[in-house]
């Protein structure tokens, strides 16, 4: 559990660079992951950061209307990358536990955010997945 923890902070990396940084998400994913992964562990960064940009404009639909007087654009970058690849997560991929997807969310956000944001993502997700999980 703790290596898909590693993977997922090497995902989010990624992505921040990508959204933040204005970098390819091939590049970003390179640069990051570098030669630490085998190809399982290089298939699931890639497979996050590609398919959580693929599912942003779902995602962001699904937790604007959960964001009591925010917009999606307005909370902090991490938060946004957080919660748009948990989203894709809980959406996209059934196989991986509700509960795990969450937890690994609000342990990203307490890591690489501010002191509020675990509870906030931790927040947001519970909503989602009692109105939207396909799970």
């Amino acid at each position: 559990m703790a290596a898909r923890r590693f993977w997922r902070q090497q995902a989010l990396q990624a992505l921040y660079a990508v959204s933040v940084g204005q970098r390819d998400p091939g590049d970003a994913i390179d640069e990051i992951v570098g030669t630490r992964a085998g190809a399982e562990q290089r298939t699931f960064v890639r497979e996050l950061v590609r398919g959580t940009i693929d599912f942003t404009p779902q995602a962001d639909a699904i937790v604007s209307p959960l964001l009591e007087s925010w917009t999606i654009e307005r909370l902090p970058s991490v938060d946004r990358c957080v919660l748009r690849m948990a989203v894709f997560e809980l959406q996209c991929r059934p196989h991986v536990p509700l509960a795990v997807t969450i937890n690994e969310a609000v342990a990203l956000a307490k890591k690489f955010s501010t002191e509020d944001s675990g509870r906030f993502v931790n927040g947001v997700l519970s909503a989602v997945a009692r109105t939207h999980a396909s799970v």
